[in-house]
């Protein structure tokens, strides 16, 4: 079988089942990592719910088996599972099943090496897919990995979350959680449960169902919250906490039905981190900044910028030794989550910062949605997209400008940010300004010049 390189993207590796991705190559990609990265010890593995990742995580076992390595199979995780298990039980590296928020049909792998330190296409899953590309004939080891299994992640887990919070100080919250049928409502119930949290859990899209029926499970898609705020604002929650389909990511919404962009809610989970580890640096991406830099340096932090991207956000944080780092696309990053993103930190953080100022969620949003005017990240296809950087460049050469990721262009007023995408042939913009009003007008105006 031919292997489509296109696969292999720029964080992780992910295709169509079973046309691109499969047994075949969930086989290869087992094999492949075990001789790029020649772990000495166990190779942690797991998988997400979707229909066809438990099968794949089979045969990637024994493609790991077959090159040599023993393997840790944790059986369902989410993704920032993965990372709290290979530095919680010190394996040599680890494989996540799993095609994160995209549709049904999609499969794939995430991939961590020992330490958890990210890969990249240009660290490690380049390596792997030219191995598999030229080496076709696989031959089996003479010493055959082990398989280990186990099913005490989730209560290991659970409890490494509960000692970020003092659950006696957590007071009674009537919560609306939408999983999206992935596995991170059953990780937040056990975390509840084992908490004894005063918490009363109204579900939605609760139990796993790898076929996603109401569609791609990805909170950040403003179509796919309406249900959630609904429920929110019927039933009246205190809180309503949602995240993607592998659950790395984390969104909330505010008592009423107000959805906070996590962009807003970033800033006030910066001022909890502060004032727990005054000092600190904290990493921001460029998408939306003045928000973030204002939170860091009123609460005496200091900012660093990094390239969108968890990979580049992690490289950055080992790099200046970052306390905490927030990506407005609901990744949230800590120092001591093995600099990595997790997606259940700050929903147990706001529940104990709400119960520890006896206040609503809309009320400590309130002032920073009248300061801070955003469009949500609009997306268009562009036929040539360094060509219409270049034109974008031109047109706006009186701001001040950045090439750290895209083009960013700031003005007294508003600043905005087009930049591709990682994961997908697009162009991304965002944009904020110092007034609803011109943050309407300048967002149709840069829009228009994009899909000119």
């Amino acid at each position: 079988m031919k292997i489509d390189s296109s696969i292999f993207k720029a964080y992780d590796i992910r295709g169509i089942y079973p046309e691109t991705v499969n047994e075949e190559v969930a086989y290869k990609i087992g094999y492949a990592y075990v001789n790029i990265f020649k772990p000495k010890g166990k190779v942690l593995v797991g998988n997400d719910v979707r229909t066809y990742s438990k099968v794949l995580k089979e045969i990637l076992i024994k493609g790991i088996n077959d090159a040599g390595s023993d393997v840790l199979d944790v059986g369902w995780m989410s993704t920032d599972m993965l990372y709290f298990g290979v530095g919680n039980y010190n394996t040599s590296g680890g494989i996540q099943v799993t095609a994160s928020h995209n549709p049904p049909e999609w499969h794939g792998f995430k991939m961590v090496k020992e330490g958890v330190v990210p890969t990249t296409l240009e660290s490690g899953i380049g390596e792997i897919r030219d191995f598999i590309i030229n080496n076709p004939n696989l031959a089996k080891s003479n010493n055959t990995g082990m398989l280990e299994i186990t099913d005490n992640i989730l209560d290991d887990y659970s409890k490494y979350i509960l000692r970020w919070i003092d659950p006696e100080k957590v007071k009674p919250l009537k919560i609306v959680i939408n999983p999206n049928f992935g596995y991170g409502g059953l990780i937040f119930e056990n975390i509840i449960k084992l908490g004894n949290l005063p918490i009363e859990l109204i579900k939605l899209n609760f139990e796993p169902d790898g076929t996603f029926p109401k569609g791609r499970p990805d909170p950040f898609i403003p179509e796919n919250r309406t249900e959630f705020i609904q429920l929110v604002k019927t039933s009246g929650a205190d809180l309503g906490i949602t995240w993607d389909a592998d659950s790395d990511r984390v969104f909330f919404c505010a008592d009423k039905g107000v959805f906070v962009h996590p962009y807003y809610l970033n800033q006030v989970l910066i001022k909890t981190m502060l004032e727990r580890f005054p000092g600190e640096k904290i990493i921001y991406d460029p998408r939306y900044s003045w928000g973030l830099i204002d939170a860091i340096k009123d609460n005496g932090g200091t900012p660093v910028i990094s390239k969108v991207g968890h990979s580049y956000i992690k490289e950055k944080m080992r790099e200046v030794n970052a306390l905490f780092a927030t990506e407005s696309s609901g990744h949230t990053y800590y120092r001591d989550y093995w600099y990595s993103d997790c997606g259940m930190l700050p929903a147990v953080q706001i529940i104990e910062f709400l119960s520890k100022t006896d206040n609503l969620l809309s009320k400590i949003v309130e002032p920073i949605f009248k300061k801070y005017f955003i469009c949500e990240e609009i997306n268009s296809t562009v036929s040539n997209i360094k060509t219409k950087i270049e034109e974008i460049s031109e047109k706006y050469k009186d701001g001040e400008q950045s090439m750290l990721d895209g083009i960013s262009v700031e003005y007294k007023d508003y600043r905005f940010v087009v930049r591709p995408s990682n994961t997908e042939p697009l162009l991304r913009l965002t944009l904020e300004a110092k007034s609803e009003e011109l943050m309407k007008e300048k967002t149709e105006e840069v829009l228009k010049l994009i899909r000119s």
